[in-house]
């Protein structure tokens, strides 16, 4: 018995795991009034069940000291819960007790921020500002030098804009110097003068989305958002940054996971632009928090971009309220090219306009799901719809590991997603 408690406590040194209670209902919240029973969504209780059993399978990896879960189907909530807490799950922080994670708990979505960004973009188009296959450059100047004249906004929506990352030696504080990081984009050498590199832009494209819509509508992205998609929705929690207020109220994000070496390490820094424990340590900070970083720290709850991905899945619309057009959401999702090989993060991946694109026979979002469209948050968050199943999915998580104990579970999670809620036969039809 010492022995295998001994091995147990290695185990969890060696991933930087946290503690799970063996009673999970210790750490559950359910958001009872927003669930439905399963067969009014078209899904057997088995179904549920055993999508549910697969969250709790990944949250006792201990990988994720707090975890966020949301599911519809046929636009009908079957799951609305989280398990773990917000902060104080190591010692160091210095609270009595961990602070229980609800339904109610902001969480930064990191990347997946990307995919409402290049709705604001596409909606930009929709309302007649701009074109997307008109280079960036027609609309801000400064941004064709260096070969950068003809690239479309459609290019950089794409990660084939030329421009994935800021300088390796930005100051972490320079982040949020606006002006600053411009100036850097305007002036980096592109990588194809014509558009043909597909490299993953983490944080560049953002900034000159935001710098579309201040030169066109007068407003800035976090502005936009919320006139025309959080408010008419009632979206109150998806924001850019959070209010001073609010701040204790964020789920603190936490780097678990084995030690990265040099090789895993530098593909993700070459991604991320800066290593996995400075990306956990800034996202924690206020300095974070009360800036705007267009593609990573838009916050939410899981419900509410669920609730987003639905309205996507709903061909805009949302409680009678035409959101975006149909046309705006087809051409968002549509797929821009076959699965490449990205040079930035060294995968192959295929994307739309915005979005992170599933897969047949396998994808990142389960078995044969191909038409499924959505996007990944560093490390292990999830959002996203398939119109061929009529579901949207919304999985954050505040651990941030890369190699550990979890890489099993999480196939395991995203296969019974697909595998529980089966194609509808008809969906073409519609």
């Amino acid at each position: 018995m010492f022995a295998n408690q001994y091995l147990k406590d290695k185990s969890k040194d060696f991933f930087r795991a946290v503690d799970i209670p063996e009673n999970l209902n210790d750490v559950l919240h359910i958001d009872e009034e927003s669930e439905v029973d399963a067969e009014e969504a078209g899904l057997s209780h088995a179904n549920v069940n055993a999508i549910w059993s697969a969250v709790e399978g990944f949250y006792k990896t201990g990988m994720h000291p707090g975890i966020a879960f949301c599911l519809r189907k046929n636009g009908k909530i079957v799951l609305n819960r989280t398990l773990g807490h917000t902060r104080g799950v190591r010692a160091e922080e210095g609270l009595d007790a961990p602070v229980p994670m609800t339904t109610d708990t902001p969480i930064c979505l990191y990347s997946a921020s990307k995919a409402v960004m290049a709705m604001c973009v596409h909606k930009l188009a929709e309302e007649n500002h701009i074109k997307l296959l008109d280079p960036v450059s027609h609309y801000l100047p400064e941004f064709g030098k260096n070969g950068k004249k003809n690239i479309s906004i459609y290019q950089m929506l794409a990660h084939r804009g030329g421009f994935p990352l800021l300088d390796k030696d930005t100051p972490m504080d320079e982040m949020f110097d606006r002006d600053a990081i411009l100036e850097q984009i305007y002036n980096t050498q592109v990588l194809c003068k014509e558009g043909r590199v597909q490299a993953y832009h983490a944080v560049t494209s953002g900034f000159i989305a935001d710098e579309l819509m201040r030169k066109t509508v007068g407003m800035p992205i976090e502005e936009y958002l919320k006139t025309r998609i959080s408010d008419p929705m009632g979206l109150k929690g998806l924001r850019y940054g959070v209010a001073k207020k609010d701040q204790q109220k964020v789920a603190r994000n936490y780097v678990t996971g084995m030690r990265n070496g040099k090789l895993i390490g530098g593909i993700l820094e070459n991604a991320l632009g800066v290593s996995i424990e400075a990306a956990a340590e800034l996202s924690n900070s206020e300095d974070f928090m009360n800036n705007v970083v267009p593609s990573a720290n838009l916050y939410s709850t899981a419900e509410e971009i669920n609730r987003f991905y639905q309205m996507m899945l709903d061909m805009g619309n949302y409680k009678n309220k035409q959101i975006m057009e149909p046309r705006t959401i087809q051409k968002a999702t549509r797929e821009a090219g076959r699965a490449t090989f990205d040079q930035a993060i060294k995968i192959p991946m295929r994307f739309s306009a915005g979005f992170m694109l599933g897969g047949n026979p396998v994808g990142m979002y389960g078995r044969n799901t191909g038409h499924a469209f959505g996007h990944l948050g560093f490390s292990n968050i999830f959002c996203w719809a398939d119109p061929e199943r009529d579901i949207s999915v919304s999985f954050l998580s505040t651990g941030k590991p890369v190699i550990g104990n979890h890489i099993l579970a999480l196939p395991k999670l995203m296969n019974a997603i697909s595998g529980q809620c089966e194609p509808c036969e008809t969906w073409l039809d519609d």
